[in-house]
């Protein structure tokens, strides 16, 4: 993999990871833009102990354009993108619409292909491992920010998501907080580990492992469907070695990962005969905390609100207002549909 980097016209940063035997020339930006929108703060939610993201900017953005105003596509035929290459593999930036920008945090975009038309699930091994190589390296580069205390990689898919943009892509978020579901599973971690002196997120996948609920398993991975899954599809995928983020995996470890990753996507969208929208996210251990470090493990978890062809699970009062799940679907047999799809 080759990594090389320019500006877009309103300066901000667009990395390009290209793959063996794809020649990059010089692209310059020649758009004229605006300065990058922004206005965003955080204010504190003192009964939740949580932070609010508001950014008022983001309200009119561009939503779901037909694929000839896609602005992840190459910028050719004339038509000047966010990505001013004729074609790319892998191309990161910054958000031109972000969350979080400045000295309080970051927002990237993580375009997977130049094919508007394809999905993650059907790039394969070779561009999932590109895509792997990339998140690991942007996390590297943020998590070094003084401005940082946690990284959150993640993909949105589909329109029954809320995704913006139908083109294949993903989006880093650099945030100057750990994010509250990290800090409560740390507190379990914790508490796991003065009862037992054991590390929760190990002693959670040798029990998986052992059970009935493994979907997918190779040398240095293990996907499962967990024993009280929230939704209706719901897998986590653990590293065999207990690692704090992306940037620990060792070559090996991240082709495999992208093995599996691959073989499981294409199992998601098999599940129900068509496309899978889910949430795929990344957590990993803050930046710079050697405790939590220590604690924390690397794991993808990977959600899907459809439960049925043609079905969706809609948050019922007690979810989401008082934060009390309820599952139609057992886990078990998510699992065993899994593995024979």
């Amino acid at each position: 993999m080759r990594k090389s980097s320019a500006r877009l016209a309103d300066g901000r940063e667009i990395v390009y990871y290209d793959e063996e035997g794809h020649d990059r020339e010089d692209a310059p930006d020649r758009r004229e833009l605006p300065p990058v929108a922004s206005g965003s703060e955080l204010r504190w939610d003192r009964l939740r102990r949580e932070w609010v993201i508001v950014a008022a900017h983001r309200q009119d953005r561009l939503h779901l354009p037909p694929s000839d105003e896609c602005p992840l596509c190459p910028s050719r035929d004339g038509r000047r993108t966010e990505v001013p290459s004729p074609s790319y593999d892998v191309a990161v930036f910054e958000n031109r619409f972000p969350a979080l920008n400045g000295p309080g945090g970051r927002c990237e975009v993580v375009c997977f292909s130049s094919d508007h038309h394809t999905s993650l699930a059907a790039l394969g091994p070779r561009r999932l491992r590109t895509v792997v190589d990339a998140w690991a390296d942007r996390t590297e580069a943020l998590s070094a920010r003084p401005d940082v205390a946690h990284v959150y990689v993640f993909e949105n898919r589909g329109p029954e998501i809320g995704v913006t943009l139908h083109h294949p892509h993903g989006q880093i978020y650099a945030l100057p907080f750990v994010t509250p579901r990290t800090e409560r599973e740390l507190d379990s971690a914790r508490r796991h580990r003065a009862a037992t002196g054991g590390n929760l997120f190990g002693d959670i996948l040798a029990a998986e492992t052992a059970g009935p609920r493994v979907v997918l398993r190779n040398e240095h991975w293990t996907a499962f469907v967990p024993e009280a899954a929230r939704w209706p599809v719901e897998v986590h995928v653990y590293p065999h070695r207990a690692v704090p983020d992306l940037p620990a995996l060792d070559g090996d470890e991240r082709t495999a990962l992208a093995e599996l990753y691959s073989d499981l996507l294409g199992r998601a969208d098999r599940l129900f005969g068509a496309p899978l929208p889910y949430v795929s996210a990344w957590h990993q251990a803050p930046a710079r905390d050697p405790e939590a470090r220590g604690l924390a493990r690397l794991r993808l978890e990977l959600f899907s609100v459809r439960r049925a062809p043609g079905k969706l699970k809609y948050l019922a009062g007690t979810e989401s207002g008082a934060g009390v799940f309820s599952q139609d679907v057992t886990p078990e047999s998510t699992a065993h549909r899994l593995r024979e799809a």
